[in-house]
């Protein structure tokens, strides 16, 4: 089955060129929103912007498949009177790549280039050298004092994102920032967009969830779960390759980009919806990996399997390089993968089916 198109890559660079800082998704969304609009029937979106495309509104068997909207970003927290900028992170912003980046600081006037500077080699000494950290990075954005920076819009609060944007290398690898997790709300909109073209009959409610806020603690999906109500939710995010020099794989695992989507095993990950998505990924010979968290996946699935008084949940992870930095990698094969292991599930799931934890 053939599964990304020259549409399906176009839409995926548009969405993640655009920016969307945790608690700012709505540009994002409404790009998300036009992509799926032929593949739904209607929209529901909830106060704070999290955004779900759904399929048989009318059945009273729901099922979920969510990623996520939001990226990591810095607010504007400090103006010093040389007109230099500190900032304070927005959601799991990573300080030690900071110096040196551009960055854009989106204000109501628009967009406000700058570059986090940083001393030059010459003149550090190397005996005592400072690293990066939160509390000494800053950005310059040109200003000669602090009245100037006011003048050009920015202010406390602002928040700021860097404009690194999409890129392929070596024909299947995608590079950007914020593939975390805009790559979920990609490979959901594609699942729905193949259950149109394929003509899937679906037999439930499929509420095809694009959550925001994931970043500073799933709460796009605490809420909008509570909102649906689910009684089953897939949730899809990203995942650590450890096959890359730092990580120690027996604390980390052993995942690989190219090997195939990975399959969670956690207290919150159902073990009946679990073993359905295995099943459904040896029968379709799906390739897929697997990893054990220990307390908690650390993504919406959280969110969801607690909600509702227990909602059967599951994770379906897309192994990732260099994750919370602006070159963020995947492979090409494994989002396909994703997505048809999403997609060849919902068509194993019964109206009505019950996820028994004693089975």
């Amino acid at each position: 089955m053939k599964v990304l198109n020259d549409k399906s890559i176009k839409f995926l660079e548009e969405y993640l060129n655009n920016a969307s800082p945790t608690g700012y998704e709505s540009n994002g969304q409404k790009i998300w929103m036009k992509y799926l609009k032929p593949y739904v029937d209607e929209f529901l979106t909830d106060s704070y912007g999290t955004a779900v495309g759904i399929i048989n509104p009318d059945k009273k068997f729901k099922v979920v498949i969510e990623g996520h909207s939001d990226e990591i970003s810095w607010y504007v927290n400090y103006i010093t009177d040389k007109g230099l900028i500190y900032v304070i992170r927005n959601g799991g912003s990573d300080h030690q790549i900071a110096p040196s980046k551009w960055v854009n600081i989106h204000t109501k006037k628009g967009i406000v280039k700058g570059v986090f500077g940083w001393p030059a080699i010459h003149v550090r000494d190397y005996t005592k050298e400072a690293p990066p950290k939160v509390d000494n990075i800053f950005i310059d954005i040109g200003a000669k004092d602090k009245k100037e920076v006011e003048k050009m819009g920015v202010h406390v609060g602002c928040v700021i994102t860097y404009p690194d944007s999409f890129q392929i290398i070596n024909k299947n690898k995608f590079i950007c920032r914020a593939i975390d997790n805009r790559a979920g709300g990609f490979m959901i909109a594609e699942v729905a967009r193949l259950l149109k073209e394929k003509k899937v009959k679906l037999p439930f409610g499929l509420y095809i969830t694009n959550s925001v806020q994931e970043e500073i603690g799933l709460r796009g999906a605490e809420m909008i779960t509570n909102t649906i109500k689910p009684n089953v939710a897939i949730v899809t995010d990203v995942c650590h390759d450890t096959s890359t020099p730092m990580i120690e794989n027996k604390k980390e695992g052993d995942i690989k980009i190219g090997q195939g989507p990975v399959i969670s095993y956690a207290p919150a990950v159902h073990n009946s919806l679990r073993e359905k998505i295995i099943k459904t990924a040896d029968s379709k010979k799906i390739p897929f990996q697997r990893l054990a968290s220990s307390r908690y996946t650390g993504t919406d699935t959280d969110a969801f399997a607690y909600s509702n008084g227990g909602v059967p949940s599951a994770l379906i992870s897309l192994p990732l390089r260099y994750m919370h930095t602006t070159v963020e990698m995947v492979q090409k094969e494994d989002i396909e993968n994703v997505i048809k292991l999403i997609f060849e599930t919902l068509k194993n799931i019964k109206s009505n089916e019950s996820f028994s934890y004693f089975k």
